[in-house]
């Protein structure tokens, strides 16, 4: 059996989708957490339908990830965490108890429906409850199934949980962040979010487009095996690369760069900015712009010979830098065209003046008026950082708020699978929804 929808004829080029690119697309979101729901969120975000199943009574588990929590309409804190605004926009949250033969019977429903399913249990995990790729296949071989594991699906550590930060650890990318150990301060540190399941969820959608993209001219869907420690190995870049072909193991160099100098923080009469110099040119137009002349120099012309010599140059620019405050720096460099910054927190950053042109923050209410969200005992408006993706013809869309846990579950059965109320009330006596 295929997802008949999948099947019909594509739209007319002319008339644009109103709802997105991937408008057409079903998605099963069997994913808790970050790396899988920020996957199905990108293609929420593009259109796709995306039914996210959930524990009734618990949920995802960042639905309880605080703090921070959410602050009701008389700016009471809630239970409800923020972290699950993060990744879970533009999905319809549907409670199943999975644990349950009537609950893996609907779920394998709904995947006979989708286009894709999204998982991310331990290895093998879902095959006890007849949910595992092979059993969908074969009842759905146009069906995209992408697991998402801490070490994929073979190798010694298949059957380990896996976690950002463990993954970051393992990877050595905790070795290349934080302060040399001769620094006060010093030793490993991890990135400050969750960047392996960022990547993770980011790597994952690109597969799950690439099936898609191959299912066009095959009619077959496949398996996806994405795994933290793969793309951890996979973005340790040129670090990585620099390993491989030449056995010198990286260390630690703070905000410094291993292969650009200079390109770090400098110290300035009211605070640290950014200098982000990324070639000669930019050099020579901040040595202009501070008076100095040190481009002229050989030691400091080239990029090459600035990092053989960063022990030298680093101290000089720093006792430069220091005579200017930042905003003084950053108007002098900007007006040569020289890559500068500030470093902002988050509510400077959300506060600056291109990120608000952008109209990087988002705010939606899950229910139409405050009664419903009252009725349900839930949070109803909701921001969000805005999606990045921005298509010209089709772009991202906005049309469900993060939602309350089981917030759409008798609509998608009755929308999916045709249940009536009758039905679904004695679904929900025996909790299976």
């Amino acid at each position: 059996m295929t997802a008949t929808h999948s099947q019909s004829a594509p739209p007319d080029p002319s008339t644009p989708l109103r709802t997105g690119a991937l408008s057409h697309l079903r998605v099963l979101d069997l994913s808790r957490i970050l790396a899988g729901p920020w996957c199905t969120q990108n293609l929420a975000d593009m259109g796709a339908d995306v039914i996210k199943i959930e524990k009734p009574g618990e949920g995802d588990d960042s639905r309880h990830w605080g703090p921070p929590f959410f602050k009701n309409a008389d700016g009471e804190t809630t239970t409800e965490a923020c972290y699950f605004a993060s990744c879970n926009r533009n999905k319809r949250s549907v409670t199943v108890d999975i644990a349950t033969p009537e609950g893996q019977e609907l779920v394998r429903q709904l995947a006979l429906q989708s286009d894709v399913l999204v998982e991310n249990f331990k290895t093998g995990g879902l095959q006890r409850y007849g949910l595992d790729y092979e059993s969908l296949k074969a009842q759905n071989p146009r069906l995209i199934y992408c697991s998402i594991t801490g070490f994929g699906q073979t190798g010694p550590y298949a059957p380990r949980a896996g976690y950002d930060l463990l993954v970051q650890a393992m990877s050595g990318l905790m070795s290349i962040t934080g302060r040399s150990d001769s620094e006060p301060g010093g030793g490993p540190v991890r990135v400050g979010v969750a960047v392996i399941d960022l990547f993770t969820g980011m790597y994952a959608t690109t597969a799950i487009l690439s099936a898609l993209e191959a299912r066009h001219h095959t009619g077959r869907g496949q398996h996806i095996d994405t795994a933290l420690l793969d793309v951890a190995m996979a973005i340790l870049g040129n670090q990585g690369a620099g390993y491989l072909n030449s056995g010198g193991i990286p260390g630690r160099l703070g905000n410094s760069h291993p292969s650009v100098v200079p390109y770090q923080d400098f110290p300035t009469s009211d605070g640290n900015m950014l200098l982000a110099i990324g070639n000669d040119g930019q050099f020579a137009r901040f040595c202009e712009a501070a008076g100095v002349d040190w481009a002229a120099n050989k030691k400091f012309t080239t990029n090459n010979a600035r990092v053989a010599h960063r022990e030298e140059l680093i101290p000089m620019m720093s006792d430069i830098t220091r005579q200017r405050t930042m905003t003084e720096w950053i108007a002098l460099l900007e007006d040569k065209a020289v890559p500068c910054g500030p470093i902002n927190n988050i509510a400077q950053a959300f506060a600056d003046p291109q990120v608000q042109a952008r109209q990087l923050r988002v705010e939606q209410d899950r229910f139409a008026d405050a009664a419903q969200a009252a009725e349900h005992q839930v949070v109803n408006r909701i921001a969000s950082t805005a999606s990045p993706l921005r298509l010209s013809e089709m772009p991202a869309t906005l049309r469900h708020a993060p939602p309350a846990l089981g917030q759409h579950t008798a609509e998608v059965l009755r929308e999916y699978l045709g249940m009536t109320a009758e039905r679904f009330s004695a679904l929900k006596d025996k909790k299976v929804l």
